[in-house]
């Protein structure tokens, strides 16, 4: 049982007004959320992750209002340990059509604006806006000095070529026991007509039983989480 005279101050971020907050303004798309019952959803999952998984360093790619970010975020500031490098290019659906972007509202392009986004939940020390293409990004890890990726959340692009493209570059970054989250695995409308494939992505990835473990949550627009099992580089054949 906790001592009450040694008790540290409680290291918990999700109080229901933050919850509120979060529903309110980091506007959850796809992730099963229900603000009525203050329900994050798979923000839950995010949180938790990080807190179970302790990563040192996460990387968003895309967020329309920074849900996943912060979910994440907070994971990290509970912990006390760690930082987010969050890519986004602030694209918009209206200024740069649906082949680019679905969902997208230009929320990024203001670095001000970015940072007093962040601080309303109590994350903006922790996360790092980099206002690019995920190829942007990637093609400048190295010089940039950024350390492994041990958490990854793919949420850009979701053309095919584009989800493997983000998936390969993240997995060049990681080490074995790292961790993906791949969103919206559910949209099987999008993924007839062409215009999403991460649910085809993913299975490429699960039938590589000895590089990858995967878990599908078919809830929303779904979400899955893949760990990397052994390093290395991996050159699918599709």
């Amino acid at each position: 049982m906790l001592d009450p005279a040694r008790a540290t101050p409680d290291p918990f971020s999700l109080h229901p007004q933050l919850l509120a907050e979060i529903l309110r303004h980091a506007k959850p798309l796809g992730h099963r959320e229900e603000p009525s019952t203050l329900n994050l959803g798979f923000g839950f999952l995010y949180y938790s992750l990080v807190r179970m998984l302790r990563p040192r360093h996460v990387v968003v790619i895309g967020s329309g209002y920074g849900f996943s970010v912060v979910c994440l975020a907070l994971g990290l500031k509970d912990n006390g340990d760690g930082a987010v490098s969050f890519v986004d290019p602030s694209y918009s659906l209206f200024r740069h059509g649906p082949l680019r972007t679905v969902g997208g509202a230009s929320n990024w392009d203001d670095p001000q604006g970015v940072r007093a986004h962040f601080a309303r939940f109590g994350v903006a020390d922790l996360v790092t806006h980099f206002k690019m293409t995920s190829a942007e990004f990637f093609g400048r890890y190295p010089a940039a000095g950024l350390p492994d990726i041990d958490l990854a959340f793919i949420d850009g692009n979701h053309s095919y070529e584009d989800v493997r493209h983000d998936f390969l570059a993240a997995l060049g970054c990681m080490r074995r026991n790292a961790y993906m989250l791949l969103h919206d695995t559910n949209i099987y409308v999008r993924e007839f007509v062409g215009h999403a494939g991460v649910k085809r992505r993913l299975k490429v990835v699960e039938r590589e039983r000895d590089r990858f473990q995967v878990v599908d949550f078919p809830f929303a627009s779904g979400v899955a989480l893949v760990r990397v099992v052994s390093e290395g580089p991996w050159q699918p054949a599709d």
